[in-house]
């Protein structure tokens, strides 16, 4: 058994347990089907890819955890990790009170520590409730969610209160052979709607344009604001909200990656296109960066969780509900067993709103 499904009232998930990959995710709202998560176009074609592949990048999914973040340079492993790349095992699976709940544990272990992932669906909410669990050993790890959805005919972003946003020292494709990019490299903003642009001027990074062929990655620090750490991508073309929340104590940095047609060669091949990566981390990029001296450290943004402890914990959630108001809202907050928006048509659902641990001090 490759893929495990699990269900709950509205919504169901898929885990592909080769590479712990989230293979599908509906979710039901009246007579409609969301489906907020992406999957490479190459997974299910049966078309010879490159041998060299990391088999993270051969079953692209969905969301998948990476420990470490990008490469794995202390601990041998592919890139983003073991997590993202192997097998896992079903270690519980049943029926709750309102909902279902799945523990998956990665054979692998990781700087000697075990790894837990557990799902929790609840009755007619439209989430994914997430944690990640390592047990056990010692030494420092980075780690990232790594959530991607796509869009047809583009979208329109909003976050949570960042301090700024910043993109590395160079692109992921710097040779206009092999792809393209159009942020500045290094830049940095504390304006998210204008962040300098490759060719001069800026860009608003909540306007995703599907004419705007690209690779790009960035980062955004989470402010100080005391709620929920969010990203809302309206979807024109699919009339959809895709949510993702975090706790900002425990995964202090968003990063955004943008990858619309802008690879040239395979599997990416120019049509790996809409899409957004929402990868929700405590990281730098790279494994030893993490540990070390980096940019993120400077700034006080914690880029690892340290293993020292007996129980390394940390949460995520990713939804989706019908668009309403035609755009993302300007706030979100979760209170009372709800989750509540406010814009152009203010709205709430039912969320559980003690998951997150907001308000708790994370582990080190």
């Amino acid at each position: 058994m490759d893929t495990v499904t699990i269900n709950a009232k509205g919504i169901s998930v898929s885990l592909d347990l080769t590479v712990g990959h989230i293979a599908d995710m509906i979710i039901e709202s009246g007579a409609r089907r969301l489906k907020p998560l992406h999957r490479a176009p190459w997974v299910d074609a049966g078309e010879t890819l490159p041998p060299d592949l990391p088999r993270g990048t051969v079953r692209l999914s969905g969301d998948f955890l990476c420990a470490p973040f990008s490469r794995s340079d202390v601990e041998e492993a592919p890139l983003h990790g073991w997590p993202a790349n192997s097998a896992w095992d079903v270690v519980d699976s049943g029926a709750t009170d309102g909902g279902w709940r799945a523990v998956f544990r990665l054979r692998h272990k990781v700087m000697g520590a075990s790894v837990d992932k557990i799902f929790t669906l609840r009755d007619n909410h439209p989430f994914l409730y997430q944690e990640h669990v390592f047990s056990g050993r010692s030494g420092a790890i980075s780690v990232a969610h790594h959530p991607m959805t796509a869009m047809k005919g583009g979208g329109r972003l909003a976050f949570s209160p960042k301090r700024f946003a910043a993109t590395p020292a160079d692109p992921l494709e710097p040779d206009p052979v092999r792809g393209r990019f159009m942020l500045a490299y290094p830049g940095r903003s504390s304006d998210l709607g204008h962040f300098p642009a490759a060719g001069g001027g800026t860009l608003d990074l909540a306007d995703y344009r599907m004419d705007d062929r690209r690779e790009d990655f960035l980062t955004l620090v989470e402010a100080d604001h005391g709620g929920p750490g969010w990203t809302a991508l309206a979807r024109q073309a699919e009339d959809d909200l895709v949510l993702v929340l975090k706790n900002p104590a425990e995964l202090p940095v968003t990063m955004l990656w943008f990858s619309n047609g802008g690879r040239d060669y395979a599997p990416w091949s120019g049509r790996h296109l809409g899409v957004l990566g929402i990868e929700d981390g405590r990281t730098a990029v790279g494994h030893a960066a993490s540990l070390g001296d980096n940019w993120l450290k400077r700034e006080g943004v914690a880029t690892a969780f340290e293993l020292g402890q007996d129980r390394v914990s940390f949460r995520h959630v990713i939804g989706a509900l019908p668009l309403s108001g035609g755009g993302p809202p300007r706030a979100i907050t979760t209170a009372g067993g709800h989750l509540r928006l406010a814009g152009a048509a203010a709205s709430e659902v039912p969320f559980d709103s003690e998951f997150l641990r907001i308000g708790q001090p994370a582990a080190r």
